[in-house]
């Protein structure tokens, strides 16, 4: 097994299955003592926001805001710096415990030994 996950979600709202998909394996993935690093890309760059992820909705899956706890209680969750940019969204403006980084660090995450890269 991987030392580390690093999982970049690139969709929300409007293709809510697989943004649900992502948050949930990486709450799995927490809860299992595997480290994490989810990065938020795209349109899923709104759930850095606090009281965004309870707007979303899909029946059958486990609450975003649940899941987004499960994964800042052992994980990472990053903003991606254009994604913010193009959103004008700040640091000041997102959920505590949430960076913003760009390129240069995914890059940096995903190429070290012993880390499994998904997106979804």
């Amino acid at each position: 097994m991987p030392k580390k996950l690093v999982i970049k979600v690139t969709a929300g709202a409007d293709s809510a299955e697989r943004c649900s998909q992502a948050f949930t394996v990486a709450a799995v993935a927490v809860a299992s003592g595997v480290e994490v690093s989810l990065w938020l890309t795209g349109e899923s760059s709104w759930f850095a926001l606090p009281g965004r992820a309870a707007e979303f909705d899909l029946p059958h899956a486990a609450p975003l805001p649940d899941l987004i706890e499960s994964i800042q209680a052992g994980g990472l969750i990053t903003l991606c710096t254009q994604c913010a940019a193009r959103r004008d969204i700040t640091e000041n403006d997102v959920l505590k415990g949430v960076r913003i980084a760009g390129a240069q660090v995914f890059v940096s995450e995903v190429m070290a030994d012993g880390v499994q890269a998904l997106v979804y």
